[in-house]
């Protein structure tokens, strides 16, 4: 049965970039104050969510992806790409 995970066992693919990138956000941005971000663009994502996907549990829809992208002033490619 094929099942829908990265070849890390990940269940997405921007999880450790978006942990990193917002790490280097200046002033440092908690997972709170992230999702915070979120919720003012439309994104209803709590804290643990956005600990679920950075540590790969969660899926990320398209949607999530974009709002991350925008937040963290990057691409989706950024995000997606597995440097």
């Amino acid at each position: 049965m094929y099942k829908n995970k990265a070849s890390n066992e990940r269940n997405n693919l921007c999880g450790e970039k978006l942990y990193l990138l917002r790490k280097q956000m200046n002033p440092k941005v908690s997972q709170r104050a992230f999702a915070d971000k979120l919720q003012l663009i439309g994104i209803d994502l709590d804290k643990n969510a956005i600990q679920r996907i950075e540590c790969g549990k969660r899926f990320v829809t398209d949607i999530e992806l974009k709002a991350f992208a925008k937040i963290l002033n990057t691409t989706t490619d950024e995000l997606l790409s597995e440097e």
